[in-house]
């Protein structure tokens, strides 16, 4: 009998996403009946608008969008890119330098895939969103973690990421808005931390996809705007998912010098080939339109931030710093590891979670997914009434914990 590993070393050490796997048990158990309340998916609660529906009912119905596409985007999708991007955060960027890709996701791993050699070090601001280690370790690449907590809100110093750099370091993932704690970072924070990267001569992979969805006075700032003496080193992240409630529609994107845009091009050309058109032309209604949908949807998403901070600030053990963006509140919960709670002594925030779910039937994402134990991520992109229900459940458990 044959001893090779029936699956290779590199693919079995991924880890299943922590936020899908919460998420997938909790629809389960609504599906065999109990009434959980999930927490988990990072995912908006509404319906795509309608007229970007409309608008990939007609590419459906278009010949031309039955056949392949060019593998790096439709050239129509990647001008209007461009253009979207100079409208929201300044940046100019030819066409020629968007990679249109299946997913946020996609946009994450080629981006280290393309920019990583074998023990290229990345500098990773934890807590961070659970694919960028995987897709970091895919690419050969070896994660640093900076490491912050709820008494900065989430935000790193340029004292923190100098004391993590060694000659090894070549990029720094710069996270702003931040899934998963909604830390975003002051345009003088983005500025320090910018031109300390390139004084450094780092790379700079910027995930904007929260750009959208900041709350309470402050802004986004993207980086590559704000310190032009990246050039073209800065890489920016981006997709239709969270501002236009499109998670399932697939469609993100990446920018970059044209070096790396035409090598992580000749990837995906291997990889998947062309994002799906009827998608793309989806995005490109997106894109293409205003922004009036995402301004209510930020209106609901504030409302339901408020609310959740201050519940879950009333429950004795835990803190919870106010988001600033995103739609993830990230409530340190030390003081209740180790405690009795129905007759057990959960010893992390993991076990701490298991027994939520099984006790109040409430879903959410131990720290543990994040890099940081101890903590939990709550998701508020549901309904005010789902919120309120889960977030009381939440509190009559934890309120027994002794």
């Amino acid at each position: 009998m044959s001893t090779r590993r029936r699956v290779s070393t590199r693919i079995s050490a991924i880890s299943e996403s922590a936020t899908l796997a919460v998420d997938a048990k909790a629809k389960a158990m609504k599906a065999a009946g109990r009434p959980v309340i999930g927490f988990g998916a990072g995912e908006p609660d509404f319906p795509t608008p309608d007229y970007i529906v409309e608008a990939a009912v007609a590419a459906a119905r278009e010949p031309r969008f039955h056949k392949y596409t060019p593998a790096g985007g439709l050239p129509e999708l990647k001008q209007a890119i461009a253009a979207k991007t100079r409208r929201d955060s300044g940046y100019e960027a030819d066409a020629s330098r968007v990679l249109v890709t299946n997913g946020g996701k996609q946009a994450v791993y080629e981006a280290f895939a393309t920019l990583l050699d074998p023990g290229d070090e990345v500098l990773v601001v934890a807590p961070y969103w659970t694919t960028y280690p995987e897709a970091i370790k895919l690419a050969g690449g070896v994660q640093v973690d900076v490491v912050t907590d709820e008494t900065t809100g989430y935000l790193a110093s340029v004292e923190q990421l100098e004391a993590a750099r060694t000659d090894r370091t070549k990029v720094l993932l710069f996270v702003s808005p931040s899934n998963p704690t909604g830390a975003v970072y002051s345009r003088e924070q983005t500025v320090e931390i910018g031109r300390w990267a390139a004084e450094h001569g780092l790379w700079v992979v910027t995930d904007e996809i929260y750009e959208h969805l900041t709350y309470g006075g402050a802004e986004f700032t993207s980086i590559a705007t704000a310190v032009p003496e990246l050039g073209d080193q800065v890489v920016i992240l981006n997709g239709v998912a969270k501002t236009y409630a499109m998670t399932g529609w697939r469609v993100g994107w990446l920018i970059g010098p044209s070096d790396v845009v035409k090598a992580a091009t000749n990837l995906q050309s291997h990889a998947t080939s062309n994002v799906s058109n009827v998608s793309q032309m989806a995005a490109l209604a997106a894109v293409s339109g205003d922004l009036s949908a995402v301004a209510r949807m930020r209106e609901a998403f504030d409302r339901r931030r408020q609310t959740m901070v201050r519940m879950l600030n009333e429950i004795p053990g835990v803190l919870c710093p106010e988001p600033k963006g995103a739609f993830y509140a990230y409530p340190a919960v030390k003081e209740l590891i180790g405690k009795e709670l129905r007759g057990r002594r959960p010893g992390s925030s993991a076990e701490l979670a298991e027994l939520i779910l099984e006790e109040a039937e409430v879903a959410v994402v131990p720290g543990e997914a994040f890099g940081t134990p101890g903590y939990f991520r709550l998701s508020y992109a549901l309904g005010d009434d789902d919120l309120v229900e889960g977030v009381s459940r939440l509190a009559k458990l934890l309120t027994e914990a002794h």
